[in-house]
């Protein structure tokens, strides 16, 4: 279900210079520090320079490897599976333990001196997505909500926020009654004091979703693409990576077709296509909406 390495020895990608990023759930910048340890003993491993590479929003990451601009990167959940199939990309790892990935939930945070206690009170509410290509932001809130009572952009209005940590500054703010916000994102804004999560409370939770996966560009040369991913499977994370990603301590492997079985079925319950008109609709529709 990924593309195909090329044939053509023409069409591989052999680079210098290794381009890396990591999805912009919260600020780029945090992310840059948080993998320079790694980015550093990539460049050891691979004896190739290695930069890291900001992106701003799903998709210009996904455009960053559609061009050819980015060689390897992480991506959230829902943006994977467009990545795959508009930019090439091949998804092999997650952060994960020695005995399986890291997952997370769609949660549903409100204030807690608000008064909501489930979905079905969220109806004519603020209620905040992130961006559309988002599994937890977006597309699983499309397809789980109306099985609890509420249907988004018929019993509310979306409002994009860009992003989940946006999301969550905005619940928190009172710019929002209540925001659909992947977990992970959430209990890492909490234990780096950004919130105070006893501020909050959680209305909903849904079933566990793989987290954002790490991919490559699919048309790599074979041995140097073997060879990067030999360094990311026998990396282990250092304190403060681990920390920033409640105790994971390695890249996990993983199959687009497999793991992201769950993923496919949301947004198929929901309508969804992971095509490039899908996404260009659903993007200008956020753009409309911000």
């Amino acid at each position: 279900m990924v593309a195909d390495t090329p044939t053509d020895p023409a069409k591989l990608k052999d680079p210098s210079t290794i381009v890396f990023t990591y999805t912009p759930v919260e600020d780029p910048a945090v992310y840059e520090d948080l993998f320079a340890p790694f980015t550093k003993y990539l460049a050891e491993c691979t004896n190739k320079k290695v930069m890291f590479y900001q992106v701003q929003s799903n998709a210009a990451e996904i455009e960053a490897m559609r061009s050819g601009r980015l060689h390897v990167g992480g991506f959230s959940t829902g943006p994977t599976a467009f990545a795959v199939n508009i930019a090439g990309a091949v998804p092999f790892a997650v952060k994960g333990y020695a005995d399986g990935f890291q997952g997370y939930n769609l949660i549903v945070i409100a204030k807690k001196d608000k008064p909501y206690q489930k979905l079905t009170d969220l109806k004519g509410q603020k209620v905040a997505h992130t961006s559309p290509s988002s599994n937890s932001g977006h597309m699983a809130p499309m397809a789980l909500f109306p099985r609890e009572g509420l249907v988004p952009d018929q019993d509310y209005k979306i409002l994009f926020s860009g992003k989940h940590d946006q999301s969550v500054m905005g619940v928190n703010s009172g710019d929002y009654d209540a925001a659909a916000v992947a977990s992970d994102v959430f209990y890492r804004m909490a234990d780096r004091g950004q919130i105070n999560k006893d501020d909050f409370k959680i209305i909903y939770t849904s079933p566990k979703f793989p987290t954002s996966s790490f991919a490559y560009a699919h048309d790599l040369e074979p041995k140097f693409r073997d060879k990067m991913l030999a360094c990311f499977f026998e990396y282990r994370f250092p304190d403060n990576m681990k920390q920033a990603f409640n105790g994971a301590d390695r890249f996990y492997p993983i199959t687009f077709k497999e793991d992201w079985a769950v993923v496919r079925d949301v947004a198929e319950a929901g309508g969804k296509k992971f095509n490039r008109s899908a996404y260009d609709a659903e993007a200008a529709k956020a753009k409309k909406k911000q």
